[in-house]
């Protein structure tokens, strides 16, 4: 896939209908907003193209409307809160490509903002419907991507109106692409790649793809017992995927073969149960993962794992986590993944961090302003690293 697209400032946009796809997918309780970050993330995209007299129409997702008008999933919070951030009014159509739509679209002034109905609202949408696209290509005469985290999506408004539009990234795809394109593509050396999460058959593509272009990978979290499993230790009571054994021992020997340093946990957490309720204080031990006992399951990577995670980390000049290293929600457990984070924040390496927890973990502890890179895009990041094509890149003009 080729990294190397136009971006808003490759292009003229002065008097020109910007159709803008945002990721204003954001998290609401009783008619609220209870994180703007989505919101805040896409405000230099809007500020430019305002500042550069371009007439703006956004549009987004919200929830999963499955085609039905929901209006507890209207966009109309959104275009409230834009209209604080931008200190100017936000006008709100009540719909995606109906009259209302078109006829606000046609109305604007160089600099005014407008924001579209939820593109869910349209059958056609995730469908990538060509009529759809079609409709929402003809309000306006350039297409312009920041929603990285629907960028692996092949939707009417993520890839489908780019059809009929010349094509370009915001700069928030702009940075997610230049920086995680750059590492995956010519990484400086060494490389660290650090997995976590659950379970392996999340993670099947991504480690078979960054076998091919790290220097170490790093497996914690759940996944790491199946790899322990299918290196023939008992791991108890432990999370393993016993379909996915001979796929482990396949990547090991891939590994070996490639030269590739691959560090599993020496030593875990363990505990009786599963802790329910999640943050209940649960009795921790730590054993060596080759004496893991049978009635015991792990929840967590170990102190001597931890140092070994941290001192690989810190040695490296590009780093990529995905995935916690145990059950972080709960604080007992959660030393393995606040132990990598720190590793990243003291690191001097270029640092990207994807998917949901691994970026929580780094909010929460007041580490983001030492990581390179937040990826925004929890599905869109993991598809990145498999070296998937994305549909809402692929569909950008190249520079």
């Amino acid at each position: 896939m080729n990294y190397n697209k136009k971006s808003i400032e490759d292009i003229e946009v002065a008097g020109k209908r910007v159709l803008c796809r945002c990721d204003f997918n954001v998290p609401t309780k009783d008619g609220k907003i209870t994180s703007d970050k989505r919101i805040v993330a896409a405000m230099p995209t809007i500020e430019y193209l305002v500042k550069k007299g371009a007439k703006v129409i956004l549009c987004s997702h919200m929830g999963k409307p499955k085609g039905e008008w929901k209006p507890e999933l209207s966009l109309k919070i959104v275009a409230d809160r834009l209209s604080q951030l931008l200190g100017k009014e936000v006008i709100m159509a009540s719909d995606v490509v109906g009259e209302d739509a078109k006829a606000k679209a046609a109305a604007l002034k160089e600099g005014d903002v407008m924001l579209l109905e939820n593109t869910r609202y349209m059958k056609g949408e995730t469908k990538n419907d060509p009529e759809l696209s079609k409709e929402l290509a003809s309000m306006a005469d350039i297409f312009v991507n920041d929603a990285f985290g629907a960028a692996h999506r092949a939707h009417a408004s993520t890839a489908g109106a780019a059809d009929y539009l010349p094509a370009v990234s915001g700069y928030l795809v702009q940075k997610e692409v230049s920086i995680m394109g750059k590492a995956l593509a010519n990484p400086e050396r060494p490389f660290v790649a650090i997995l976590g999460g659950a379970k392996v058959s999340d993670k099947l593509n991504v480690i078979n793809n960054l076998l091919e272009k790290v220097d170490t990978l790093i497996i914690g979290g759940g996944m790491a017992y199946t790899f322990l499993a299918a290196q023939g230790y008992t791991v108890g009571k432990s999370l393993v995927d016993n379909e996915k054994l001979d796929y482990c021992k396949e990547m090991m020997a891939k590994a070996k073969a490639k030269g590739v340093n691959m560090l599993l946990p020496v030593d875990t957490a363990v505990a009786a149960s599963f802790p329910n309720p999640i943050d209940a204080e649960i009795p921790v031990e730590y054993v060596d993962c080759t004496a893991i006992p049978s009635d015991q399951m792990g929840l967590d990577i170990g102190p001597k794992a931890c140092e070994a995670f941290a001192a690989a980390a810190k040695a490296a000049k590009t780093v990529v986590w995905n995935g916690p290293m145990g059950v972080f929600e709960n604080p007992t457990l959660a030393k393995g993944t606040i132990a990598v984070a720190q590793a990243l924040a003291d690191s001097d390496a270029v640092t990207i961090v994807g998917g949901g927890d691994s970026a929580a973990a780094c909010e929460q502890l007041g580490f983001a302003s030492q990581i390179t890179h937040i990826s925004t895009g929890g599905g869109a990041s993991l598809e990145f690293l498999e070296g998937l094509e994305l549909p809402g890149i692929a569909c950008l003009q190249d520079k």
